[in-house]
């Protein structure tokens, strides 16, 4: 460490204080100054070696008594400075990327077609959180709803489906089995549509009765022109999105007012707990509303299909007075 004033040009004279040096840890201390009647600025040079040396109040006084301020010199380095120092030290300086690098994405055969021509194929689905299909007790039951409101309790009546956020496709496989004619799923992922998709597509043999869209849902619902041509309505619709990435009342007034839906439509929708959710769907009446745990169940219908299911229920309420007038 030094601190050096203007220069001097006139000879020197060098006297070593021993009393400063006694200390062996620090250089003498060297009072340099001039012979000439003007009397020049002080040259102080100290010197330290690492590990031993004069203690912080010896050095502060040391400083003050020749009218330096102790804290210019002596200021302790900061906390943040002696770490970067430290990990530089352990080879820890270097830098760390921002992502690491992604787990390859795999599938596995936990879901299965519940019933009709492909009843127990096994069907693939990612591993992992990416794809959540719906479940099976709720996919059972929506179909058993379906087809008892069509009229036919053992299959669904002939139609077209539509799956919307299709994922693994188990809902619209499902469809066909129970004896829809066609299908058209939507699925915006290239992985989970070649990977998931197509190969249950083809291990079930409905490649050649299925049509995949893949695109974004709310892009396919404003463009249902293009990929489908004008004049197009299904019999069925599906809805099962990702719950938090979607808005639905958003996206059910987009169906609402979508071409694709028409006065015999029923549409199947999966929505969490605490979700609003409309009791009509455009000219289509809410036929039923179940809950399953944190997920819920609400099916659009036409109104033909709410006046069956209004006189299945007075006709149960009857039998059940019959019963207990029986009874009494």
């Amino acid at each position: 460490m030094a601190i050096s004033a203007s220069p001097i040009s006139s000879t020197l004279r060098v006297n070593t204080n021993s009393c400063l040096a006694s200390s062996s840890s620090i250089l003498p201390l060297f009072n340099v100054s001039c012979n000439s009647a003007i009397r020049l600025s002080t040259i102080v040079v100290c010197s330290q070696k690492s590990g031993s040396g004069l203690i912080r109040g010896d050095k502060k006084a040391l400083f003050e008594r020749y009218g330096l301020d102790p804290n210019e010199f002596l200021s302790e380095p900061s906390s943040k400075s002696i770490r970067k120092k430290e990990m530089q030290k352990r080879g820890r300086g270097k830098q760390i990327p921002e992502e690491e690098a992604k787990a390859p994405r795999t599938t596995h055969t936990l879901l299965q077609v519940l019933g009709g021509k492909a009843k127990r194929k096994k069907l693939l689905s990612p591993a992992g959180m990416d794809v959540r299909p719906m479940m099976e007790v709720v996919k059972g039951s929506a179909f058993d709803i379906l087809q008892a409101a069509g009229g036919c309790p053992a299959s669904l009546r002939p139609g077209c489906w539509l799956d919307l956020y299709s994922g693994t496709g188990s809902v619209g496989i499902e469809a066909i089995s129970r004896g829809c004619s066609e299908v058209h799923f939507v699925e915006m992922d290239p992985w989970v549509v070649s990977n998931v998709l197509q190969p249950n597509l083809e291990s079930t043999g409905f490649l050649d009765v299925s049509v995949i869209h893949t695109v974004r849902v709310e892009n396919f619902l404003e463009r249902a022109e293009q990929f489908l041509g004008r004049h197009r309505k299904f019999d069925f619709i599906s809805v099962t999105p990702p719950y938090m990435e979607v808005d639905y009342g958003i996206l059910m007034d987009q169906i609402s007012k979508s071409t694709l839906v028409g006065e015999d439509t029923f549409i199947v929708v999966e929505y969490p707990l605490r979700t609003e959710m409309m009791d009509s769907c455009g000219c289509l009446a809410k036929i039923t509303d179940r809950r399953f745990g944190r997920t819920h169940l609400a099916i659009y219908g036409p109104k033909w299909a709410q006046k069956k299911k209004v006189r299945k229920a007075n006709l149960n309420g009857w039998r059940s007075l019959s019963l207990q007038a029986g009874r009494e």
